[in-house]
Protein backbone atom coordinates (compact mmCIF):
# COMPACT_ATOMS: atom_id res chain seq x y z
CA UNK A 1 0.00 0.00 0.00
CA UNK A 2 2.59 2.56 0.70
CA UNK A 3 6.44 2.41 -0.09
CA UNK A 4 8.88 4.66 0.59
CA UNK A 5 12.05 4.26 -1.97
CA UNK A 6 15.42 6.22 -0.80
CA UNK A 7 13.40 9.52 0.32
CA UNK A 8 15.77 12.36 1.07
CA UNK A 9 14.60 15.76 2.47
CA UNK A 10 16.57 18.68 2.75
CA UNK A 11 15.91 22.25 3.41
CA UNK A 12 18.27 25.26 2.21
CA UNK A 13 19.27 28.74 3.19
CA UNK A 14 21.40 30.08 0.50
CA UNK A 15 24.24 27.22 0.30
CA UNK A 16 23.72 26.13 3.47
CA UNK A 17 21.81 22.69 3.49
CA UNK A 18 20.55 21.11 6.41
CA UNK A 19 19.60 17.27 5.77
CA UNK A 20 16.28 16.00 7.73
CA UNK A 21 15.62 12.74 5.83
CA UNK A 22 18.54 10.54 4.64
CA UNK A 23 17.42 7.74 2.33
CA UNK A 24 14.51 6.49 3.92
CA UNK A 25 13.36 3.01 2.48
CA UNK A 26 10.41 0.86 3.81
CA UNK A 27 6.89 -0.28 2.77
CA UNK A 28 3.66 -0.35 4.61
CA UNK A 29 1.20 -3.09 3.84
CA UNK A 30 -2.50 -2.61 3.79
CA UNK A 31 -4.55 -3.82 7.16
CA UNK A 32 -1.25 -2.58 9.14
CA UNK A 33 -0.56 -0.88 12.45
CA UNK A 34 2.76 0.81 12.46
CA UNK A 35 4.12 3.30 15.05
CA UNK A 36 6.80 5.60 13.77
CA UNK A 37 9.12 7.11 16.70
CA UNK A 38 11.95 8.50 17.35
CA UNK A 39 13.15 11.85 19.70
CA UNK A 40 12.69 15.32 18.92
CA UNK A 41 14.89 16.16 15.79
CA UNK A 42 14.64 12.18 14.34
CA UNK A 43 12.77 13.10 10.97
CA UNK A 44 8.95 11.93 12.50
CA UNK A 45 7.22 15.10 11.69
CA UNK A 46 8.88 15.56 8.31
CA UNK A 47 7.80 11.46 7.53
CA UNK A 48 4.37 12.43 8.66
CA UNK A 49 4.01 15.50 6.34
CA UNK A 50 5.45 13.47 3.60
CA UNK A 51 2.67 10.52 4.12
CA UNK A 52 0.26 12.85 4.83
CA UNK A 53 0.67 14.40 1.04
CA UNK A 54 1.66 18.11 2.63
CA UNK A 55 4.69 18.32 1.66
CA UNK A 56 7.03 16.43 -0.95
CA UNK A 57 10.66 14.67 -0.50
CA UNK A 58 13.90 16.82 -2.02
CA UNK A 59 14.19 13.16 -3.72
CA UNK A 60 13.21 9.87 -3.25
CA UNK A 61 9.75 8.20 -4.22
CA UNK A 62 6.57 7.83 -2.06
CA UNK A 63 4.19 5.32 -3.83
CA UNK A 64 0.48 5.26 -2.50
CA UNK A 65 -1.62 3.04 -4.16
CA UNK A 66 1.09 2.35 -6.83
CA UNK A 67 0.76 5.70 -7.20
CA UNK A 68 3.74 8.68 -7.12
CA UNK A 69 2.67 10.60 -4.69
CA UNK A 70 6.28 12.87 -4.88
CA UNK A 71 4.73 13.75 -8.87
CA UNK A 72 1.11 14.51 -8.28
CA UNK A 73 0.12 18.28 -8.57
CA UNK A 74 -1.13 20.61 -6.30
CA UNK A 75 -5.21 19.52 -6.91
CA UNK A 76 -3.97 15.85 -7.17
CA UNK A 77 -2.43 15.89 -3.60
CA UNK A 78 -5.64 17.64 -2.35
CA UNK A 79 -7.91 15.01 -4.01
CA UNK A 80 -5.19 12.37 -2.27
CA UNK A 81 -5.81 13.91 1.48
CA UNK A 82 -9.51 14.19 0.91
CA UNK A 83 -9.90 11.02 0.09
CA UNK A 84 -7.54 8.50 1.07
CA UNK A 85 -5.77 9.81 3.93
CA UNK A 86 -7.62 10.41 7.46
CA UNK A 87 -6.18 12.48 10.16
CA UNK A 88 -5.51 12.36 13.70
CA UNK A 89 -3.89 15.02 15.41
CA UNK A 90 -2.39 15.91 18.86
CA UNK A 91 -4.39 19.30 19.06
CA UNK A 92 -7.80 17.81 18.41
CA UNK A 93 -8.76 20.43 15.42
CA UNK A 94 -12.57 20.64 16.76
CA UNK A 95 -14.86 23.36 16.31
CA UNK A 96 -15.65 24.59 19.92
CA UNK A 97 -19.39 25.70 19.01
CA UNK A 98 -20.35 22.87 16.61
CA UNK A 99 -22.15 19.80 17.46
CA UNK A 100 -20.25 16.39 17.67
CA UNK A 101 -21.88 15.44 14.97
CA UNK A 102 -21.30 18.13 13.00
CA UNK A 103 -17.69 18.03 13.38
CA UNK A 104 -17.78 14.55 12.22
CA UNK A 105 -20.07 15.32 8.97
CA UNK A 106 -17.80 18.54 7.98
CA UNK A 107 -15.27 16.57 5.69
CA UNK A 108 -18.57 15.49 3.89
CA UNK A 109 -19.72 18.62 3.97
CA UNK A 110 -16.44 19.65 1.70
CA UNK A 111 -16.82 16.44 -0.56
CA UNK A 112 -20.87 17.61 -1.14
CA UNK A 113 -22.60 14.57 0.38
CA UNK A 114 -26.67 15.10 0.96
CA UNK A 115 -27.35 16.32 4.28
CA UNK A 116 -29.25 12.73 4.92
CA UNK A 117 -26.31 10.76 3.61
CA UNK A 118 -23.97 12.46 5.39
CA UNK A 119 -25.31 12.30 9.10
CA UNK A 120 -25.78 8.30 8.80
CA UNK A 121 -22.10 7.72 7.72
CA UNK A 122 -20.90 10.29 10.55
CA UNK A 123 -23.33 8.54 12.85
CA UNK A 124 -21.84 5.20 11.81
CA UNK A 125 -18.51 6.69 12.30
CA UNK A 126 -18.75 7.65 16.01
CA UNK A 127 -20.42 4.38 16.79
CA UNK A 128 -17.27 2.73 15.48
CA UNK A 129 -15.20 4.83 18.12
CA UNK A 130 -18.01 3.77 20.78
CA UNK A 131 -18.59 7.84 21.08
CA UNK A 132 -22.16 7.55 23.37
CA UNK A 133 -25.21 8.51 21.48
CA UNK A 134 -25.97 11.10 24.36
CA UNK A 135 -22.97 13.30 23.01
CA UNK A 136 -23.80 12.97 19.63
CA UNK A 137 -25.37 16.64 20.14
CA UNK A 138 -22.78 18.05 22.63
CA UNK A 139 -20.65 20.89 21.68
CA UNK A 140 -17.40 19.62 20.96
CA UNK A 141 -16.10 21.88 24.03
CA UNK A 142 -18.50 20.25 26.41
CA UNK A 143 -16.75 16.80 26.24
CA UNK A 144 -13.83 15.42 28.28
CA UNK A 145 -10.36 15.30 25.88
CA UNK A 146 -10.95 11.34 25.57
CA UNK A 147 -14.13 12.00 24.33
CA UNK A 148 -13.01 14.94 21.60
CA UNK A 149 -9.90 12.53 20.50
CA UNK A 150 -12.48 9.99 19.72
CA UNK A 151 -14.84 12.80 17.56
CA UNK A 152 -11.67 13.54 15.75
CA UNK A 153 -11.04 9.58 15.11
CA UNK A 154 -14.38 9.23 13.87
CA UNK A 155 -13.71 12.62 11.53
CA UNK A 156 -10.73 11.13 10.05
CA UNK A 157 -13.12 8.16 9.33
CA UNK A 158 -15.97 8.97 7.43
CA UNK A 159 -14.49 9.54 3.82
CA UNK A 160 -13.86 5.94 4.20
CA UNK A 161 -9.95 6.87 3.61
CA UNK A 162 -7.19 3.99 2.76
CA UNK A 163 -4.74 5.09 5.47
CA UNK A 164 -5.47 6.77 9.38
CA UNK A 165 -2.45 9.14 9.79
CA UNK A 166 -2.32 10.02 13.81
CA UNK A 167 0.22 12.51 15.04
CA UNK A 168 0.99 12.57 18.68
CA UNK A 169 -2.86 11.53 19.40
CA UNK A 170 -2.38 11.10 23.00
CA UNK A 171 -0.18 13.95 23.89
CA UNK A 172 -2.67 16.08 25.08
CA UNK A 173 -4.65 13.14 27.28
CA UNK A 174 -3.93 12.06 30.89
CA UNK A 175 -2.42 8.19 30.42
CA UNK A 176 -5.53 6.63 31.24
CA UNK A 177 -7.37 8.40 28.54
CA UNK A 178 -4.59 7.51 26.31
CA UNK A 179 -5.00 4.03 26.55
CA UNK A 180 -8.88 4.21 25.61
CA UNK A 181 -7.89 6.12 22.47
CA UNK A 182 -5.13 3.70 21.97
CA UNK A 183 -7.51 0.76 22.15
CA UNK A 184 -9.60 2.70 19.67
CA UNK A 185 -7.43 2.71 17.60
CA UNK A 186 -6.30 -1.11 18.12
CA UNK A 187 -10.22 -1.91 17.29
CA UNK A 188 -10.12 0.35 14.47
CA UNK A 189 -7.63 -1.82 12.66
CA UNK A 190 -8.30 -5.86 14.28
CA UNK A 191 -11.88 -5.43 13.47
CA UNK A 192 -12.55 -2.87 10.40
CA UNK A 193 -8.83 -3.70 9.01
CA UNK A 194 -7.76 0.03 9.02
CA UNK A 195 -4.41 0.76 7.83
CA UNK A 196 -3.00 3.16 11.17
CA UNK A 197 0.35 5.19 11.20
CA UNK A 198 1.35 6.09 14.54
CA UNK A 199 3.62 8.96 15.16
CA UNK A 200 4.85 9.19 18.45
CA UNK A 201 7.82 10.11 20.20
CA UNK A 202 6.51 7.58 23.47
CA UNK A 203 8.23 4.40 22.69
CA UNK A 204 5.95 2.79 25.36
CA UNK A 205 3.28 4.39 23.19
CA UNK A 206 4.85 2.56 19.83
CA UNK A 207 4.31 -0.44 21.56
CA UNK A 208 0.63 -0.31 20.91
CA UNK A 209 1.17 -0.74 17.30
CA UNK A 210 2.26 -4.51 16.12
CA UNK A 211 5.23 -2.57 14.08
CA UNK A 212 7.81 -0.28 15.27
CA UNK A 213 9.56 1.72 12.85
CA UNK A 214 12.66 4.05 14.88
CA UNK A 215 14.46 6.73 13.94
CA UNK A 216 17.55 9.08 15.22
CA UNK A 217 19.22 11.92 13.20
CA UNK A 218 16.65 11.66 9.59
CA UNK A 219 17.77 7.92 9.48
CA UNK A 220 15.85 4.25 10.26
CA UNK A 221 17.72 2.74 13.03
CA UNK A 222 15.55 -0.29 13.45
CA UNK A 223 12.41 -1.88 11.89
Amino acid sequence: MIKFVNICKAYFAGELETKILKNISFEIKAGEFVAITGPSGSGKSTIMNILGALDSPTSGEYLLDGADVSKLSDDELAAIRRNKIGFVFQSFNLLSRSTVLRNVSLPLIYAEVPATTRDEIAKKALRAVSMPEDRWHHFSNQLSGGQMQRVAIARALVNNPALILADEPTGNLDSKTGQIVLQTFKDLNKKEKRTIILITHDLEIAKHADRIIRLRDGEIVND
